[in-house]
């Protein structure tokens, strides 16, 4: 897919800050849709087929988390917040309501296009646009990956996986067994270095296990390895 066939939403209420993104990105050659608000967001959403969207966090009408929640309902597109502040609440908060990535303002533009990149060239290998036919079944216990139509399927019910999510769990499932440190799981699933990573990893973690798991604090399948990681458990 070439990127003038990718649509990026910017949801910002400060304008200069979505135009300057806009700008940045369109030199790269992706389409943009701008929102200055959440339910202007949410309606572009409802329109047009987007592929990622970059989501500032305070903005007025509907906030930025609670836009990704409704978005979250139904779409598992890639979502990047924004955000003024750079306490590890709002991190946290973000990535536990839906979103894949976080960066805080003020940011260099040049960081903020390498993060998109890196969520789309994710995205896209994990077959969530058309085109994508590879691998096969991937099995532990009652879970089963089908990497050609990238679904999970737990004890006969799919589970709905954010793409950040299925590529966590894919990675784990398919070296079960294996204890990986969370910089080894994020350099796998993030394709890029790993720094900072440890609340962006734990949290995403933690989604999987609320999803795949019967009681998330006492897991069979997705285990931590004290003191060196995660792995999962071979059935």
């Amino acid at each position: 897919m070439n990127n003038n066939e990718i649509n990026i939403l910017v949801a910002d209420d400060d304008k200069e800050i979505a135009q300057a993104i806009e700008i940045y990105l369109r030199n790269e050659g992706y389409r943009v849709f701008k929102a200055f608000d959440g339910l202007h967001a949410l309606e572009i959403c409802e329109k047009e087929d987007l592929h990622l969207i970059i989501m500032d966090i305070m903005m007025p009408k509907m906030d930025g988390i609670q836009a990704t929640m409704r978005i979250r309902e139904d779409k598992n597109i890639p979502i990047i917040m924004l955000s003024a502040k750079s306490e590890d609440y709002d991190k946290i908060t973000g990535l536990n309501i839906g979103a894949d990535d976080y960066i805080t303002k003020p940011f260099n533009p040049l960081e903020l296009v390498a993060r998109v990149k890196s969520q789309i060239r994710r995205f896209t290998d994990l077959g969530c646009m058309a085109g994508i036919d590879r691998g096969t079944l991937i099995t532990c216990g009652g879970l089963i990956i089908d990497n050609d139509a990238k679904r999970v399927v737990l004890d006969g019910e799919e589970v709905q996986l954010t793409p950040t999510e299925y590529g966590i769990l894919k990675f784990l499932t398919e070296n079960a067994g294996r204890v990986y440190s969370i910089g080894q799981i994020y350099e796998a699933v993030w394709k890029e270095p790993s720094y900072n990573a440890e609340n962006t990893v734990t949290v995403h973690i933690r989604r999987i296990r609320e999803k795949i798991e019967i009681d998330p604090k006492n897991p069979r399948y997705l285990k931590v390895v004290w003191g060196r990681g995660y792995k999962m458990e071979k059935q």
